[in-house]
């Protein structure tokens, strides 16, 4: 155990002294810290990304504050093994030398997906951005894994009102779950791209850009379609036990976007 520097004994520990408001704090700690990962990848088995990572503890109202050092003093101890797989030993040890009844983490990485065009399969990295939303409470562990997967979306209406064409824009499907078994990041946004009008690509030559133009056009998709696509994939997951699905159409000819959400639990499953 790392001994305390001599100096540190003679120096006033303000964080611990009496606050007398009689106030619970449920969350206070450190943002935005920038720490290398360890993801797993289906295509090669580990990703070596970068996240942004929050840390916090609930703090009880007679203290005064928290010792935001010993949140870095954690990390740096976990700087050779922070993955998905080690935010229970982390949160664990967050929550003892912080002395709290709660901890939680959340990292935001990009992820990048090898991905082949539909025509010319010229391939390239996409990125998709993901959070590891951890919490422990006692010894109950939860983990919701979140992806934001970029899509096309073509309007149903503008089709079928316009003689030729439609308009369409780019969307964001949010998709966050607690599992009870393995899911891959992968498979969450195979599942969002091919309940979309069309799925995005790096790289696009003319073949493929006519590909998506016309296979959007045969897919139109309200932002409504778009989030029950979704679910009904989901609720039929038996590895899925709690989901939230939000879609945001940023529109091509409103200055605002069109948005649709569903909450909901496998529990029959």
């Amino acid at each position: 155990m790392q001994q305390a520097h001599p100096a540190a004994t003679t120096l006033t520990d303000v964080q611990s002294q009496h606050d007398p408001r009689q106030l619970d704090i449920d969350k206070v700690g450190v943002k935005n810290i920038r720490y290398p990962i360890v993801v797993k990848d289906r295509q090669v088995g580990v990703q070596h990304t970068i996240a942004a990572i929050n840390m916090s503890v609930n703090l009880p109202h007679q203290f005064k504050g928290t010792h935001m050092s010993r949140f870095l003093e954690v990390l740096a101890e976990h700087d050779r093994a922070i993955s998905i797989d080690s935010l229970p030993e982390l949160l664990h040890a967050i929550r003892e030398r912080l002395d709290a009844d709660e901890a939680h983490i959340e990292l935001e990485f990009p992820y990048f997906i090898r991905k082949e065009a539909p025509v010319t399969r010229a391939a390239a990295l996409m990125d998709y951005l993901v959070r590891f939303h951890g919490s422990v409470k006692g010894d109950q562990f939860r983990m919701v894994l979140e992806v934001v997967v970029p899509v096309t979306s073509l309007c149903p209406c503008s089709k079928e009102i316009s003689r030729y064409g439609a308009h369409n824009q780019r969307s964001h499907v949010t998709v966050r779950v607690v599992t009870r078994d393995f899911v891959w990041i992968e498979e969450l946004v195979e599942l969002v791209e091919r309940n979309a009008s069309c799925e995005l690509y790096a790289i696009l030559k003319r073949p493929d850009e006519k590909y998506v133009t016309e296979h959007a056009y045969d897919h139109p998709m309200f932002v409504e379609d778009a989030v029950r696509a979704v679910v009904a994939e989901l609720t039929a997951d038996a590895r899925i036990a709690w989901y939230v699905v939000e879609a945001e159409n940023f529109e091509s000819i409103h200055n605002h976007s069109a948005y649709a959400f569903i909450e909901g639990s496998n529990h029959a499953l």
